[in-house]
């Protein structure tokens, strides 16, 4: 959605503005008035209000007023043609929408941003929405930013591959990017351009075909994913394993209200560097903790006495409420 006004609107604004400053000096230097009673004098002259002249006017500001009246009256009318044809197309509403969008978007911090919002962005916006994750959508097609945002989302027009709409984004401030338009080039292209802005940004991006994985390896994406390779995995499990695979749809899912699936990472300013799993997460407590990640290794069920050091990830099972206590502390 377009968030500058249109080139004949700036233009008509413009051209009135020339009018009045033109009149203005013209009254300056012919009558030596004050600058407001010039001002004054070229408003009155323009709108044809006719309120009188702040003092009597020689043969040259006659002049001047005539020529004032003339091409003033014909830009304000001008202006306030393309002003009415703005509000009538609707137009003017999406610029003052597109600001509140962008006050938002520049109070937002370790957000996602999300890039393409066809058939793939938006199951992933909902999956965001459904686990209370902030995100913004940049999307260069208008129809699809308008669906998200009749849909709740907060959203940027523009060229996800272009730094200043990333920018706008703020992806200096995000968490992480998901790129999933449906073109492997356009994907390569946005990876790399956040990759350079922000160099500690989570990045997983979309690989339509084989061949663009490795490309999109070296733009910086931490991860990739094909959907089409994972819709053919996630039925051949389905057919075989139906009960494991419902499993795990059941914790990933935030919608489940007894059982969510977190993985949460132990900075230097974290509460939990330094403590055991046991210190962290006790015996009575209903969480598990599944594995633990550290140097690239995954320890499944690692020991309860293993002490967190930063840099490690943890995966965690439990219920909503304990986690959130768990997310505070690490």
């Amino acid at each position: 959605m377009p968030i500058r006004a249109s080139s004949s609107l700036v233009k008509a604004a413009g051209l009135l503005a020339v009018v009045v400053l033109f009149g203005t000096m013209g009254y300056v230097e012919l009558e030596h008035w004050s600058w407001f009673d010039s001002f004054y004098m070229t408003i009155m002259t323009i709108t044809t209000v006719g309120n009188g002249e702040p003092q009597p006017l020689n043969l040259a500001g006659k002049w001047l007023s005539i020529g004032v009246v003339v091409f003033g009256f014909a830009a304000l009318t001008y202006t306030v043609l393309r002003l009415m044809a703005y509000m009538v197309e609707g137009r003017l509403e999406t610029v003052f929408a597109s600001a509140g969008q962008r006050r938002r978007v520049s109070k937002m911090e370790n957000h996602y941003i999300l890039c393409g919002y066809g058939r793939v962005g938006r199951e992933i916006a909902n999956a965001f929405k459904d686990g209370g994750t902030p995100f913004v959508v940049i999307d260069i097609n208008e129809d699809s930013l308008r669906r998200a945002s009749t849909e709740g989302c907060t959203v940027v027009h523009g060229d996800a591959a272009e730094s200043e709409t990333l920018r706008t984004a703020g992806v200096e401030r995000a968490r992480g990017l998901v790129a999933a338009v449906d073109s492997d080039e356009k994907n390569i292209y946005v990876t790399l351009s956040a990759r350079v802005l922000n160099p500690r940004l989570f990045i997983i991006a979309r690989a339509n075909w084989d061949n663009a994985e490795e490309k999109l390896r070296l733009a910086g994406a931490n991860r990739i994913i094909s959907p089409y390779a994972i819709g053919g995995r996630r039925m051949a499990s389905l057919a075989v394993r139906p009960t494991a695979i419902e499993f795990v749809d059941t914790v990933l899912s935030a919608r489940d209200a007894e059982l969510l699936l977190e993985d949460f990472s132990v900075s230097a300013e974290s509460k939990s560097r330094g403590k055991t799993i046991s210190e962290l997460v006790p015996e009575s407590s209903e969480m598990i903790v599944l594995a633990l990640k550290r140097d690239g290794r995954m320890t499944l069920r690692p020991p309860r006495e293993t002490r967190l050091e930063q840099g490690d990830e943890i995966v965690v099972a439990g219920p909503p409420e304990d986690m959130r206590s768990l997310e505070a502390v690490v």
